[in-house]
């Protein structure tokens, strides 16, 4: 039975003072979660980081597209409150340089995860408080990295986790080809999260996390995804990596300010897909702030609103 007496809530605070943004500097104390907004997460030119409003459309667009299903429309699957007595959302931490290192013991995707210690702390949140995907996250402002876990829980003063993953935010690097993450596709989960902290601030300045149905998924990937899952190869579905654009006549005046903020992200970055999911889901973490009434409102954006964007050569090993 997974542990849920470690959990706390989404609100971690470890340590009192800010930090400055900067793509090299190593901040001494973490603030609120709010601190991981004042680093660099990824070089502007990495490819999660990239604008691709000009970005050709992929010829199979509209076929791919009808294949998921012109009409469902988006779900954020993040909120405030909470579900089933979880926080809606997928919680991180943010740490900085006084953090310990923990000792990690991974399970069946050992072999495609990156050793620990981590320094993620023991009462780090965990999604769904230890059920379903489990995943941890945890932001190192004080060295700039982030550290991830899937399907985890504390043990005897250790992490346990299927599979898990750290990705250094100032590169541009990739895993292995083949290896997983503590995201089906390979990537990173934090960069990819709509963040309240961050549409606060009035941006969203990178591709958001989404899922489709394991049907709507070919079995492959592209960059800067690197992983893929067993499904079919039909040309009219989308690989991981795959990203979808919200075309730029798609009027969202009528929307709130914040989901105009992320309505705006998904016409400049769009939606990059990462997991086996229920489709068209969109991913962020918990927030006392947000408005559930009005995030349902993005339902009113529909499939046959987007565009996707030219894939090129899929990789399928």
């Amino acid at each position: 039975m997974k542990s849920t007496t470690l959990i706390l809530a989404f609100f971690i605070v470890l340590g009192i003072n800010s930090c400055k943004k900067s793509d090299n500097q190593i901040v001494t104390d973490a603030g609120d979660i709010s601190s991981a907004e004042e680093i660099q997460v990824f070089p502007p030119s990495h490819p999660l980081n990239k604008d691709i409003t000009n970005d050709p459309v992929d010829p199979n667009s509209t076929a791919i597209l009808n294949n998921i299903g012109f009409e469902r429309g988006l779900f954020a699957d993040f909120g405030s409150g909470t579900w089933e007595g979880a926080p809606i959302g997928i919680p991180y931490v943010v740490v900085g340089a006084d953090q310990a290192l923990i000792t990690i013991n991974y399970g069946e995707y050992g072999d495609e995860s990156d050793p620990g210690p981590f320094p993620i702390p023991l009462n780090a949140p965990i999604e769904g408080n230890g059920e379903g995907d489990a995943h941890v996250l945890c932001v190192d402002v004080a060295y700039v990295m982030l550290y991830e876990l899937y399907d985890s829980e504390v043990n005897n003063g250790a992490w346990t986790a299927t599979s898990g993953a750290k990705f250094d935010l100032n590169a541009i690097e990739y895993r292995p080809d083949g290896w997983t993450s503590a995201d089906a596709a390979g990537l990173p989960i934090f960069p990819c999260l709509v963040r309240y902290p961050e549409v606060e601030k009035g941006e969203i300045d990178h591709a958001i996390r989404f899922t489709l149905a394991r049907g709507l998924i070919y079995e492959g990937y592209i960059r800067p995804a690197n992983h893929l899952v067993s499904g079919t190869t039909n040309s009219n579905q989308l690989p991981f990596g795959g990203r979808l654009r919200l075309r730029t006549d798609f009027d969202i005046s009528g929307f709130s300010a914040t989901n105009q903020v992320i309505l705006t992200a998904l016409k400049k970055y769009g939606l990059i897909l990462a997991d086996v999911g229920s489709s068209m889901f969109i991913s962020g973490a918990p927030h006392d702030a947000w408005d559930n009434d009005d995030l349902k409102e993005l339902d009113d954006v529909k499939v046959a609103d987007f565009e996707v964007i030219e894939m090129g050569a899929i990789l399928t090993k």
